[in-house]
């Protein structure tokens, strides 16, 4: 009692408490980008995202486009799992293991769902793509040092 004197504060109630760690669980629950309804995901699925204005320069490169999410600053593009194994994806490109978006205030949405069942854009074309707009050269070309 006396600490509660001296300090003007109540003690929080369990209902409380209870509600407050529920409340951080949520905003910590990270969101995966579905497979749209009727695809299905034979090889799993991760994401590449790329900046919003890179995103657009990507696009006409590929000759396959799966299905692409959109935020306000970046696309997600669908890929197998495990796309970026022996692949070091170039800045500013981020590779999203699970097709899971880091830190966003709400699910992107839908851009571009691609005809047939499975939702994957081929992961070496778009590597390619983003290495070559980004002056990267592709891990496969880089000298081995001894």
């Amino acid at each position: 009692m006396a600490m509660r004197a001296a300090t003007g504060m109540r003690p929080l109630g369990l209902d409380t408490v209870v509600r407050l760690q529920r409340g951080r669980q949520a905003a910590a629950t990270p969101l995966r980008l579905p497979v749209p309804d009727g695809m299905t995901a034979p090889l799993g699925c991760d994401a590449v995202a790329v900046p919003s204005l890179l995103a657009q320069q990507v696009l006409p490169r590929l000759p396959r486009v799966g299905c692409v999410y959109a935020d306000e600053t970046h696309w997600w593009w669908i890929v197998p799992s495990d796309s970026d194994y022996a692949l070091d994806w170039p800045a500013p490109a981020r590779y999203a293991t699970g097709a899971v978006v880091p830190g966003a205030a709400g699910l992107p949405r839908l851009l571009h769902r691609p005809d047939g069942s499975v939702p994957y854009t081929p992961p070496i074309p778009l590597y390619l793509a983003l290495c070559r707009l980004t002056d990267t050269t592709p891990t496969w070309s880089r000298p081995v040092s001894a």
